[in-house]
């Protein structure tokens, strides 16, 4: 599903990855961890393709993302869910408004959009926040519509960012369990942490990284 080959990604000065090499295969659910600085960020922006490797290779579903066309890169990305740290909720829009945007720039019909829209929302136990606009909202909330927005066109991978970072303990558990419930429909899962809290005891694998390198 995923595989860098060598992937060196670099700043001007800075070096963000060196000599990067992993495979995620198809249906798996992998953390990366690592401090602040680390470099998870970055590997999760060349899956996505946000960013180019400076050298290496990374392919995704087969395609390598240093000779993709835009077109094809678009469509590739229609694949993959990303959950951001910081969320990246529009502000004047509802929720309804900022999960239905991930479908409307795929040309999906309008009715089409609302039934998804709707049943993902309740999946996650949002009904009644649809006209809700993000300020109004817990910080739970927003993550779960973060989520949603991810999730809404059945990605076949999803990459979260900090999932939980700024959350306690008690939705940290529940953000958790909708990933998990959401890795046992078939998707693949990348989760970026730096939260010893959240690894210990998991069974998943565990890619560590350190200053851009793999440890």
């Amino acid at each position: 599903m995923i595989r860098l080959y060598h992937v060196y990604k670099s700043f001007g000065a800075n070096t963000a990855l060196v000599d990067i090499s992993m495979t995620v295969e198809k249906g798996e659910f992998v953390f990366v961890t690592g401090p602040s600085g680390a470099g998870k960020t970055t590997l999760l922006k060349i899956i996505f393709s946000a960013e180019k490797p400076t050298s290496g290779h990374a392919l995704v579903s087969g395609r390598n993302l240093s000779r993709i066309k835009d077109r094809e890169l678009s469509l590739l990305r229609r694949k993959i869910g990303v959950v951001f740290q910081d969320f990246k909720l529009l502000p004047r829009r509802t929720v309804l408004e900022n999960v239905a945007l991930s479908l409307e720039v795929t040309g999906v019909p309008s009715p089409m959009i609302r039934k998804k829209v709707h049943q993902t929302l309740r999946n996650l136990a949002l009904v009644g926040k649809e006209e809700y606009y993000p300020p109004q909202l817990s910080g739970g909330e927003q993550q779960r519509v973060a989520i949603a927005r991810a999730i809404v066109n059945n990605p076949l991978i999803l990459l979260a960012d900090e999932p939980t970072g700024n959350l306690d303990h008690d939705l940290t558990v529940e953000i958790m369990a909708l990933l998990r419930e959401i890795h046992s429909r078939g998707t693949t899962v990348i989760v970026a942490t730096h939260s010893q809290e959240l690894l210990r005891g998991t069974r998943r694998r565990i890619i560590t990284l350190s200053r851009g390198r793999m440890v």
